[in-house]
């Protein structure tokens, strides 16, 4: 048979198959046929393209990153929908724009600008030290080459460096910081009246055409929660704690392997004398002190008293006029030649010159506290605690493995593991993806596995999860029932839309009569007279930040416009409870630039320099990207394809 193909072969078939072959070659070249070329695009900008898996695993890489910064506080269901994809890929453009831009202005970035800054990046670093082992495992755990991640580097820093000179350029006037200064240490003399929602409401009922409309308007808002009721089995590792009797001679041995722990501190009574001489002194001046010293140490040890010598001598200036004396000294508290010297000293001996940083000393042990290891039957029960402990700690990890593995082999039911494991089979109440407010379920993790694709709708068990690090519990759950999310019918939300119109319809009234009153005031009547009973609070001369004034009033204190000569300004604004306030200025008083010490001016031109500069640097990048022939096409999350 392969004899009659080759023959056949050879004619013209063999010619019309080569033709037929060569059109879509020449047509669209090979990489049609091996998918190079055809990648899928999902932003342009100026004709350069962000392709499909370009932006992919900058959303993986970002969403990696996110999970080690954020440890055991990373939420999947936060991070896996379109806000995260669409701020990635908008941040892949603004990149892109700046990086095209850069390069049209000349900018480039040496290498050995790079070199630097892959060893200085702490994450590829082995003890202090750039370790090239370290650099590949980070990259290759990223998905990235060392020649993919330098390129990405290079255009990175090429990318800032636009930034830093824009910061670099920014620039503050004197007459900036006096106006800055004016401004933040601006007092206003304030009057204010709150006018409480709840005073405006009435009883009169909403029409059921405008119950009706309010419940049509807002479906999400009546609709009860996605629950589900979960079956689980819980290990815990305090529950194996062993109450076999612990042998005394295995409690000795570990007595003594640890007879360092049981060692109370031990503490020394110190007092010296002092020749100081300084760190970079000559031998000559430091000889001449310690000569000096030495003489000081004879007229000790032939019968003067340490404190009267040190009292008279020593250049400690604190400890001089108490004899010398330091108190109880531990161990790491003092200088370490210092140190090293006194614990070497038995109690009662006057030490030989000893050089520290601060010069030379005479050392004299008065009292000796500690150092020696508490009672074997004072830590007895404490050892015994341990040892049955760490029992439980080798049988919890022994235990959590075969409730892996058997929740694995029988993915539809926990009740085989409960029985060969002796584990109780416990149910929740019906629970929300907000968790429980105690127990095992106000843990993430746990609510993140019940809600998920493999557990809720695939129906198996979940893996083996710890809802809380560095707590030896382990939990394996599986979802018993599930409700779907629904609308609540009318009649049970009823009451509650009539509460929600009626404060509506008080807050609006309290809003107008707040209106009403400022348009009088600022017509000539005095915030007394138009109060309607309500109390006028009069704090005086208020601060921006003044927290006796409430928030919302001293925001529009200060947005009011500076009254004429003996007037006043007046506005209103809604409170954040459905009422409104009604406020007053009588008077301005600016800040005093000249009030400002030099290190506060300096600080407010750091500020306002900073301030000012990312300003324009965020304008100017807008600027960037409106200038440029942007085409963007989010593509779909795979959470939204499944």
């Amino acid at each position: 048979m392969l004899q009659e193909i080759r023959e056949r072969a050879q004619g013209w078939v063999a010619w019309a198959i080569v033709i037929l072959i060569s059109v879509p070659f020449a047509l669209w070249g090979i990489q049609s046929y091996l998918g190079v070329g055809g990648e899928p695009v999902v932003a342009k900008v100026d004709g350069t393209e962000i392709t499909e898996r370009q932006f992919e695993q900058n959303v993986q890489r970002t969403r990696m990153q996110l999970r080690e910064r954020l440890g055991a506080s990373y939420d999947p269901e936060l991070f896996g929908g379109q806000r995260l994809r669409q701020e990635v890929l908008d941040g892949m453009v603004r990149d892109l724009v700046l990086l095209e831009t850069s390069a049209d202005m000349g900018l480039h970035v040496a290498d050995q600008t790079l070199r630097a800054a892959i060893l200085a990046e702490p994450a590829f670093q082995r003890d202090g030290q750039f370790d090239k082992s370290t650099y590949e495992r980070v990259l290759e755990l990223q998905g990235l080459t060392p020649a993919a991640y330098e390129d990405d580097l290079r255009r990175r820093l090429l990318s800032s460096q636009l930034q830093r000179a824009v910061f670099a350029t920014a620039i503050v006037t004197d007459a900036e910081v006096a106006r800055m200064a004016r401004l933040s240490g601006q007092k206003r003399e304030v009057a204010y009246v709150h006018l409480p929602g709840e005073s405006f409401r009435s009883d009169e009922q909403p029409t059921d055409a405008a119950i009706q409309a309010f419940y049509d308007e807002h479906p999400d808002r009546f609709m009860t929660p996605e629950q589900v009721r979960l079956e689980y089995l819980l290990l815990d590792a305090k529950d194996l704690v062993s109450d076999q009797a612990v042998d005394d001679a295995d409690l000795r041995e570990a007595y003594q392997a640890r007879l360092d722990e049981f060692r109370e501190p031990e503490r020394r009574r110190l007092r010296h004398i002092l020749l100081a001489v300084p760190v970079d002194a000559d031998d000559a001046v430091a000889q001449d002190a310690k000569t000096r010293l030495n003489a000081i140490r004879d007229r000790i040890l032939g019968g003067e008293s340490f404190s009267a010598v040190a009292e008279e001598i020593s250049e400690d200036p604190v400890s001089a006029a108490a004899g010398g004396d330091l108190g109880l000294v531990e161990r790491g508290m003092m200088d370490p030649a210092f140190e090293q010297a006194a614990f070497a000293l038995e109690e009662g001996v006057v030490s030989e010159p000893v050089r520290s940083q601060f010069g030379y000393h005479l050392i004299e042990v008065s009292d000796i506290e500690g150092g020696e290891p508490r009672p074997f039957e004072d830590v007895r029960d404490e050892l015994a605690a341990e040892l049955n402990g760490s029992g439980s700690e080798s049988a919890y990890f022994d235990l959590a493995e075969r409730l892996a593995n058997l929740t694995f082999e029988t993915p539809d039911s926990l009740v085989p593991a409960a029985e060969e494991l002796g584990l109780t089979l416990q149910t929740t109440d019906w629970l929300g993806r907000d968790g429980a407010e105690d127990g095992p379920f106000r843990s993430q993790r746990l609510v993140g596995a019940a809600f998920s694709e493999d557990v809720l709708v695939m129906g198996n068990n979940s893996e083996v999860i710890e809802p809380e690090p560095d707590v030896l519990q382990a939990v394996v759950l599986r979802v018993a029932e599930h409700r779907e999310s629904q609308a609540q019918p009318l009649e049970e939300v009823r009451d509650e839309i009539v509460d929600i119109l009626q404060a509506r319809a008080a807050s609006e009234a309290a809003e107008a009569a707040a209106e009403q009153m400022a348009a009088r005031i600022n017509g000539g009547a005095s915030l007394e007279t138009v109060a309607d009973g309500h109390t006028v609070e009069q704090p005086g001369l208020v601060e921006r930040n003044d927290p006796n004034v409430p928030a919302a009033a001293r925001a529009l204190a200060f947005r009011l416009p500076r009254p004429d000569d003996e007037g006043v300004s007046a506005s209103s604004v809604p409170d954040d409870a459905g009422g409104a306030f009604v406020v007053a200025i009588s008077a301005v008083e600016d800040g005093d630039p000249a009030a400002l010490s030099e290190p506060m001016r300096v600080a407010e031109s750091r500020s306002l320099t900073s301030m000012w500069a990312r300003s324009s640097y965020e304008h100017l990048v807008d600027d960037f990207e409106a200038r440029a022939d942007i085409e963007r096409e989010l593509p779909p999350s795979d959470e939204e394809d499944g």
